[in-house]
């Protein structure tokens, strides 16, 4: 049995009150706890372990290379990556808009065109966008039905021989949909376009083997894998990372310098300009440490009871709709009451110590697609509980008994 009480006891935390209340923390989806053991190793790091990384021959920072190559090794087997194709970067954010500006810029030309999914986080959207218009190409739109699913029947109508990238969610941070990826792949690879997955939900929920995805280029952020803020992976196909130039450029990414050329360094310390975010790689790799502790079936299982329970007791509540409806949805809920704002309802709750998410999540097409300004979101992780769940509930009753 998935023990969520010990699981719990590691993240100190959710043992504090908010305005008198125990915590109830279901905002995981825009960053989730740290477990002691990372906040541990981040804290001895700059205690008694810090200096720059690839750049001393002394004791400490050897030890500090070592760390965070160790970190780099962990993550790429934690994704089922080459060493060398894992880089580190600030996030998914960088991540995406490092392909979408080295790949996009090198391979995009006039007349060419990009196909977005409508479900996307901005940080996999606007980066397309910026570059679809500096290249002179077309951004096309791949849509999604109203209980969620990506469109996939859509794709002969929208890949074609002048299409030269797909990006695509692998689990939607609003409506947590996981799209069925293989025939996204598929069309894109059979006129030789890449596909960039954000996988900064799927590699939560459910994780990720590229190798098995097929994809070509993949992102995702530490902080919202229980690890520290600051710090994010891009994950490439070695030839395409070989031929990519670099996004960022000064020490370290280099070969040799002189006035008249300069020659680079090896994928991947040829995209890791300057000094890295080697505290928070570090953290990161301890943080999936400690995902590689829990039994991966077991936490799934967990969040998908949590998933259908909060679902029986929401969709109960009167004039309260759901948005993402596709069965294997992860354990992400966005929702809307009939006669009451998102942001009001946001606000009780959280003075009844329930932390989720109002607005418009980074997403906003998807909320032009439902005709709404903003929804309320709660997102779950393995610590979270079915009392928790219950207190969301009851707090979403007493919310619209007040505001109606």
């Amino acid at each position: 049995m998935f023990d969520v009480e010990k699981i719990r006891a590691e993240f100190p935390i959710l043992a504090r009150e908010v305005y008198g209340r125990p915590l109830v923390y279901l905002d995981s989806g825009a960053t989730a706890q740290k477990p002691r053991c990372v906040i541990d190793t981040v804290d001895r790091l700059h205690r008694e372990l810090n200096a720059n990384v690839h750049r001393g021959a002394h004791w400490l920072s050897e030890q500090t290379t070592e760390r965070y190559e160790e970190a780099r090794g962990r993550i790429a087997a934690f994704i089922g990556a080459r060493r060398e194709e894992v880089i580190f970067t600030a996030g998914a954010t960088a991540s995406l808009n490092a392909v979408a500006r080295a790949w996009g810029g090198t391979n995009l030309r006039p007349g060419d065109n990009v196909v977005v999914s409508e479900m996307e986080h901005h940080s996999n959207l606007v980066p397309w966008q910026l570059a679809a218009q500096q290249q002179g190409a077309e951004l096309r739109m791949l849509p999604f039905n109203d209980g969620g699913r990506l469109r996939t029947e859509l794709l002969d109508r929208l890949v074609d021989g002048r299409t030269k990238a797909v990006a695509v969610t692998q689990a939607s941070n609003t409506l947590g949909t996981r799209p069925d990826l293989r025939p996204v792949i598929e069309a894109a690879h059979a006129v030789g376009a890449v596909v960039v997955v954000d996988g900064c939900q799927g590699v939560v929920h459910g994780g990720a083997d590229v190798g098995a995805l097929g994809c070509d280029f993949y992102a995702f952020s530490g902080h919202k894998l229980y690890g520290p803020t600051g710090i994010g992976v891009l994950w490439g196909r070695h030839e395409l990372l070989e031929a990519m130039p670099p996004f960022l450029s000064g020490g370290e990414m280099v070969d040799r310098v002189s006035f008249e050329r300069t020659t680079f360094a090896p994928v991947p310390l040829k995209f890791e300009a300057g000094t890295p975010n080697y505290i928070g790689a570090i953290g990161l790799g301890e943080a999936v440490r400690f995902l590689e502790s829990i039994p991966r079936a077991e936490a799934e299982a967990h969040e998908a009871e949590l998933l259908a329970h909060a679902v029986d007791r929401l969709q109960a509540i009167d004039g309260l709709r759901i948005y993402g409806t596709e069965p294997d949805k992860c354990a992400i809920l966005s929702f809307n009451v009939e006669g009451v704002h998102p942001y009001d309802l946001g606000m009780i709750l959280d003075k009844l110590g329930i932390a989720v998410r109002t607005g418009q999540h980074c997403a906003e097409p998807v909320m032009a697609h439902y005709g709404v300004t903003g929804m309320c979101r709660a997102s779950l992780a393995l610590y979270n509980t079915r009392a928790e769940i219950d207190a969301l509930a009851d707090g979403v009753e007493r919310a619209v008994r007040m505001l109606r």
